[in-house]
C-alpha cells in the first residue's frame, strides 16, 4: 500500500472535506479522490462515507485511524534516520521566494539553517511567484515559496498551503482612512495606489478588486510599497505581516470584502526532495507557522 494514500486519507478525515484535504495534500481534489477510491480498492473496505456537508470516516475506516497515523510517522521517522545516519544533511539546496515572505519565513529559516546545520549550503533566489513556479518545473529550485496565482498549478507542480492571510490596505497613520476598522474596495476608488508590478498575484488581486485603479507606483518587493507609501506617494494593498516593524508611521486596515491570500510551498510532482530539501522543508512550515501565530496575535479579529 502506498503510504501518500493513508496520508490523503488521514487528511479527509481531519479537514472534513476532499477540497480542503486536497488543499493541505498540494493535490487536486479529483487526484485525491481518486487515491482514497484505489486506498479502498486495496483494502477491500469502504473508509468514508461522502455527502454534500464533507465527509467522515465509516466505521471501518475510523478503526483503521490509528493503524493509518502509525504507518505515517513511521514513513517519516525512518526518512529522518536515514537522513541522520548517512550525514546527508550536507548538500545544497535551492529555494525560490517572493518578497513578501523573503524577510518573515526565508530570511529566520537561513538564520537556522547555519546554527543547526553548518554543512548544509543554500541557494535562495527571489522572484515573482510565476516565474518561481517555472523554475521549478525545470528543476532549478528544489522548492519555491509562492503567493497562489489565480490561474491551477502546472501538471508537474505540487502546491501546498503554508498560511493564509487576509488582504489590507497600508497607509500613513495620519490618512484620512486610517481610522477606519475595515474598507472595502470600493473606498480605494478615489485614491492613488501603490501596487505590485504586473504580473504579480498582488496585481492579480488588485485589479479583480478595482477594474481601473489609479495606480502610481509599480514596486518590485513589498518593502518599496510601504517605503513609497511612507513618502506619501499613495496607499498600498498588502498582507499584515510586519507592516510597521521596518517602516514606521504605517497603519494596515483589513480589506472586508477581498479575498484572502495563500502563501503555499511548491515542489515538483515527479521528484521526492533529498533528505536536506526535507530538512528545510519542515524549517519553513514551522517558521510559516510561528509568523501566522504571530499575526493572529497581532490581530486577533482577523484571525
Amino acid at each position: 500500500m502506498r503510504v501518500e494514500r493513508a496520508r490523503y486519507f488521514l487528511a479527509a478525515v481531519e479537514t472534513g472535506s476532499l477540497r480542503a484535504a486536497a488543499e493541505r495534500c498540494g493535490i487536486s481534489q479529483p487526484t485525491l479522490g481518486q487515491q482514497i477510491s484505489l486506498l479502498e480498492e486495496e483494502l477491500d473496505v469502504v473508509v468514508l462515507t461522502r455527502s454534500r456537508t464533507g465527509v467522515r470516516p465509516t466505521p471501518a475506516g475510523q478503526g483503521l485511524l490509528e493503524s493509518m497515523s502509525r504507518l505515517v510517522a513511521a514513513e517519516d521517522a525512518v526518512l529522518e534516520a536515514a537522513a541522520q545516519s548517512s550525514n546527508s544533511y550536507s548538500g545544497r539546496v535551492a529555494i525560490g521566494t517572493i518578497s513578501v515572505v523573503a524577510g518573515t519565513v526565508i530570511a529566520p529559516v537561513v538564520g537556522r539553517l547555519r546554527d543547526l546545520h553548518p554543512d548544509l549550503r543554500f541557494t535562495v533566489r527571489e522572484g515573482g511567484s510565476t516565474e518561481i513556479e517555472s523554475q521549478v518545473a525545470a528543476g532549478e529550485l528544489d522548492f519555491g515559496v509562492v503567493t497562489t496565482p489565480r490561474r491551477p498549478a502546472p501538471s508537474s507542480i505540487e502546491r501546498t498551503i503554508l498560511l493564509r492571510f487576509p488582504l489590507g490596505v497600508v497607509m500613513p497613520r495620519g490618512h484620512l482612512l486610517a481610522d477606519r476598522d475595515s474598507l472595502r474596495w470600493e473606498d480605494l476608488e478615489t485614491w492613488p495606489i501603490v501596487t505590485m508590478r504586473e504580473g504579480t498575484v498582488m496585481w492579480e488581486h488588485l485589479h479583480a478588486g478595482l477594474p481601473r485603479p489609479d495606480v502610481v507606483v509599480e514596486a518590485t518587493s513589498a518593502r518599496t510599497m510601504k517605503l513609497m507609501v511612507a513618502s506619501g506617494a499613495g496607499i498600498g494593498v498588502l498582507g499584515p505581516f510586519e507592516t510597521t516593524v521596518d517602516v514606521p508611521g504605517l497603519r494596515w486596515v483589513p480589506l472586508h470584502d477581498a479575498h484572502s491570500v495563500s502563501i503555499e510551498l511548491v515542489q515538483r510532482r515527479d521528484s521526492r526532495p533529498s533528505p536536506s530539501a526535507l530538512v528545510v522543508k519542515r524549517l519553513i512550515t514551522a517558521q510559516a507557522a510561528e509568523l501566522l501565530a504571530s499575526t493572529i496575535n497581532r490581530h486577533p479579529e482577523r484571525a
